[in-house]
């Protein structure tokens, strides 16, 4: 038995480590709690907020900045962006124009489209500074500004609705609780190469945007993309000359159908390349480069290996340059400046270790690396959000900007809504007759199919032995196996999924789309469509996660049992009768093995006398006496067409009135004309 000053001394112990688990217990649920946070007023965490908001959740955005859209404040240096700014497109349809507004967010307040705040197709940043005012500001947005998160971390409790809440930590060290964390930060920590002599080197962050700040003088350019070349643009007409140097070749966006990559408002600097005045393009591994400055301030471009082999205490004027044994090295002129514009990356920076939120691979690096649905693969319940979630389609779909992250965003709290909410994935249930109707507006309207090419799609699952549809929209098809987890919905019967794709072979640095008899125009051939263009697969079941994985390259989809590829259209405009929407109402009927044509009730008649199955239209509609009634001007039209015989010069009114008051007009109204038997079809005019 243990002395009596061992059992106090015991007592104390127990007492104080029950009194700080206590207190720490109380000091964690003490902690201001939300259900969902959010990470950055941007673009995407606004939209997020909106659509939480709408759906009446418990959330709150931090914002380090006193306004929203602090990046736009500062970038592009130039502030002219490259995001158009469609305000005509000759329809009055709101979805249709949002395909060529790639400024706007989602809502319902037709106030806040960007057509009503800049009437520049290019507009200027700070424009799109105030439209993010307004638009946090209009809607009553709970956001919360000066507030800087330095730090996240993981708490575990079994009673949360992951399993963990998120502790984040602000700048003032308050904390807050968070059930689940939705991080819309952006990518915005310059990417900097280091090498010998890069202190020498000037940020596009915070080099000079003042054009006679270069007048006279010879300025090298490390990188390829947009704000390189918006950096020479800038100082085209001044400079001596200008050289960019980066590890790839430039890819312009034109060639590459990249929204990301070089856009033709700033490629100047290519034409006077080409047409040999003085500036140009290098390839080279920049890692490699190293810069030695001489007495007279002139930066001298030379190779690491030169500088390994020198004498690290010797001046610039006794270190061997590349020019002293290749006389005609590129680079050998001395330069004024060199400007470093080598884009962004994530800050993974003030994230703990015990997210797991790691760099993706290779040219994803920048981006933290996240599932197609949107959700950390490290951590469950922290989802990216905006330019951030670019990694699931760089440099292939419009996900890292406003007009494609305004669809995903909302896809994703779709994802939460039916996850944490029970809330179904919305959907419109149909009859079996509107799937061909339905398919040609959604191609032809639809702006998050359109901007999300191979990303979102639509999915119609099918119903009650193909007699109804289900219609989902905009679903990231990357989770398409996981469809019954994330919606709610099942498919048991078979569905069919809507995407948009350009041609196999069109898009890419080295293509040449511009090559005579580039496009597509006959239906046969619509499975060679170059130009971005629907296509419909058909899976008899839900394909496996396996199936996903094993998908062949650049398939956004496994292979279906059936495909079909809706020829491309130069106008976009998908409704030509026999091009178009022919083609696809014999595919879905080949897929349904049934016949999805519309029928006068005279024809359902006659099936009902002479097949075994009826049409759809004839069973949904005649045979519950829904069958199509006739009228005046649509009888003169079925005689004129030879599908029905003139018998009003055979009776008179009254006789077919049999005698009883009434007008002509009131017995077209009243009942289905008569007419002779179903004429052949015989060709695809008829057919339609």
């Amino acid at each position: 038995m243990a002395p009596p000053a061992a059992q106090c001394a015991w007592g104390l112990l127990l007492t104080f480590a029950f009194y700080m688990g206590s207190s720490y217990t109380d000091s964690v649920s003490a902690l201001p709690h939300h259900n969902y946070c959010i990470i950055g007023a941007g673009p995407s965490g606004l939209q997020m907020a909106y659509f939480l908001q709408r759906a009446g959740r418990d959330y709150v955005v931090f914002e380090r900045s006193h306004a929203p859209g602090s990046f736009f404040a500062l970038y592009p240096r130039h502030r002219k962006l490259i995001s158009i700014n469609k305000r005509h497109t000759g329809k009055s349809n709101s979805e249709f124009n949002l395909r060529h507004d790639w400024n706007s967010l989602l809502s319902h307040d037709s106030r806040l489209l960007f057509r009503h705040y800049s009437h520049d197709f290019f507009p200027e940043a700070d424009t799109m500074v105030r439209y993010l005012e307004d638009f946090a500001s209009m809607l009553e947005l709970r956001v919360q500004y000066n507030t800087a998160i330095i730090h996240v971390k993981l708490e575990r409790d079994s009673q949360a609705w992951n399993g963990h809440y998120f502790i984040l930590t602000d700048h003032n060290s308050q904390n807050y609780r968070c059930s689940l964390l939705l991080v819309a930060t952006g990518t915005w920590v310059p990417n900097v190469v280091n090498f010998p002599g890069s202190e020498y080197v000037e940020g596009y962050e915070s080099v000079s945007i003042n054009p006679e700040d270069f007048a006279g003088q010879t300025v090298l350019i490390l990188g390829r993309g947009n704000s390189a070349f918006e950096t020479a643009e800038n100082i085209l007409g001044v400079t001596n000359f200008i050289h960019m140097v980066s590890r790839s070749r430039v890819r312009l966006s034109w060639a590459t159908h990249y929204v990301g990559d070089l856009r033709a408002i700033n490629n100047g600097l290519l034409d006077t390349y080409q047409l040999k005045s003085l500036d140009g393009l290098l390839e080279g591994d920049l890692e490699d480069l190293a810069i030695v400055k001489d007495k007279k301030g002139k930066l001298h471009i030379t190779l690491k290996f030169y500088l390994e082999n020198s004498n690290s205490s010797a001046g610039a004027e006794s270190i061997t340059l590349p020019q002293d044994e290749l006389d005609n090295f590129a680079t050998r002129a001395p330069y004024d400046r060199v400007i470093r514009c080598l884009g962004w990356k994530f800050d993974f920076s003030i994230y703990n270790r015990s997210l797991r939120l790691m760099p993706g691979k290779g040219n994803k690096k920048k981006y933290p690396l996240i599932k197609p649905s949107y959700e950390s693969r490290g951590t469950r319940g922290l989802f990216v959000l905006g330019t951030a979630s670019h990694s699931i389609d760089f440099r292939k779909s419009a996900g890292g900007f406003i007009h494609g992250f305004r669809y995903t965003t909302r896809a994703v709290h779709r994802l939460l809504e039916h996850r944490h909410h029970g809330v179904p994935w919305p959907a419109s249930i149909y009859p079996i007759t509107q799937l061909t109707n339905s398919i040609i507006k959604r191609v032809n309207e639809a702006s998050g199919l359109y901007q999300m090419f191979s990303v979102l799609g639509d999915i119609i699952l099918l119903r009650e032995n193909a007699t109804v549809f289900e219609y989902l929209e905009e679903y990231p098809v990357g989770i398409l196996a996981e469809l019954e987890l994330h919606t709610g919905k099942k498919a048991h019967n078979g569905l069919f999924v809507i995407i948009m794709e350009y041609g196999k072979n069109f898009s890419g640095a080295d293509k040449d789309v511009f090559y005579y008899n580039r496009a597509v125009g006959e239906a046969q051939h619509a499975w060679q469509s170059n130009f971005l263009h629907p296509v419909i697969y058909y899976y008899k079941r839900l394909p496996t996660e396996r199936e996903m994985r094993l998908r062949p390259p650049d398939w956004p989809l496994p292979r279906p049992d059936a495909v079909h590829h809706i020829v491309e259209d130069f106008l976009t405009d998908w409704t030509a009768p026999n091009t178009h929407i022919l083609p696809l109402r014999r595919f879905l009927e080949n897929c349904l093995d049934t016949d999805l044509r519309s029928f006068f009730a005279e024809s359902c008649f006659l099936f009902a006398l002479t097949r075994q199955k009826l049409p759809p239209f004839c069973q949904q509609g005649y045979l519950r006496m829904q069958g199509l009634v006739g009228n005046e001007r649509l009888r003169h039209y079925a005689v004129e067409a030879g599908l029905l015989e003139d018998h009003t010069v055979m009776h008179s009114t009254d006789e077919l009135l049999g005698g009883q008051g009434g007008s002509h007009d009131q017995l077209l109204k009243d009942h289905v004309i008569p007419g002779s038997p179903l004429h052949h079809l015989v060709n695809t005019k008829d057919e339609l």
